[in-house]
């Protein structure tokens, strides 16, 4: 299955949907965004990575920047910090370059801000890119790299079966969300406060329990059953009380009348 070209998601996305999936679609689908510190200095990151927007050659090694990549088979369009060709004399991992001799392995690196993440969101965005490299230029990639800012140093990322697994899972529930155009629920965590969308989301909100969970909660603090069954029964009646009096003011205002029909005693809006 092929997407369409107005289907694409962002790549750099999935990290965000790792990290949490109301964050993500509070960007992507709800439009929503906002700074903080982490947010900028990752910017600035990207923009040092992405300042030199050309093929640079140096030592053998041929580099490229802001490189566009895209995949039709994943519905992902986005683009690579650094990609790296290495010579090479290997065949199955080596392609053809126009204008170049030789064969060249593409090495992909992705730059990150801080350090490693324990939620797997950096490879998982490393390996959507190899994903769309592989489909573009038609080759086998079996390792990449993550460059973590913070400690300056990179991270070689083997793209494993199980790694290419997991990606294309996410991505499959990411279009999910994103055609239905849902905005999930999610449990509050120690991460919420590092979020720069937290102002938005409302995570302590989250929390609350709906109505039909608080009644439940509040019967059940009743241990006495003749209580309770008590309860219900002014709760309904004040529901219904509630509902006769709105249904009379307005049959007032329409026709003055104050009756009410029969049918209004057994109408289900009015009772629990």
């Amino acid at each position: 299955m092929a997407y369409k070209e107005d289907e694409y998601l962002l790549l750099s996305g999935i990290q965000h949907f790792a990290f949490c999936r109301r964050q993500w679609a509070l960007i992507h689908i709800g439009q929503v965004w906002a700074e903080n510190r982490l947010t900028a200095e990752g910017e600035l990151v990207h923009k040092n990575a992405h300042k030199n927007d050309y093929v640079e050659k140096r030592a053998g090694i041929m580099t490229v920047r802001a490189l566009k990549i895209a995949s039709p088979q994943l519905g992902i369009s986005g683009q690579c910090d650094v990609v790296e060709f290495l010579p090479t004399e290997q065949e199955e991992i080596g392609i053809h370059l126009p204008k170049h001799r030789g064969l060249w392995q593409v090495n992909p690196v992705e730059y990150k801000r801080g350090k490693d993440k324990d939620d797997g969101s950096d490879m998982l965005q490393l390996c959507c890119e190899v994903l769309c490299l592989e489909e573009m230029l038609a080759c086998h990639i079996d390792a990449a790299d993550l460059f973590y800012h913070e400690l300056m140093r990179r991270r070689r990322i083997e793209i494993t079966d199980t790694l290419r697994l997991a990606a294309k899972n996410t991505l499959l529930e990411m279009h999910g969300y994103f055609s239905r155009g849902i905005i999930p629920k999610v449990k509050p965590s120690k991460r919420c406060s590092s979020c720069s969308l937290k102002d938005y989301c409302l995570p302590s909100l989250l929390k609350r329990s709906n109505v039909a969970e608080y009644y439940q909660d509040m019967l059940g603090m009743v241990k006495n059953e003749k209580v309770a069954k008590h309860i219900v029964r002014n709760v309904r009646r004040c529901i219904f009380v509630l509902g006769r009096r709105k249904y009379s003011s307005l049959e007032k205002s329409r026709k003055g009348s104050t009756a009410a029909p029969s049918q209004f005693r057994k109408h289900s809006l009015f009772w629990v």
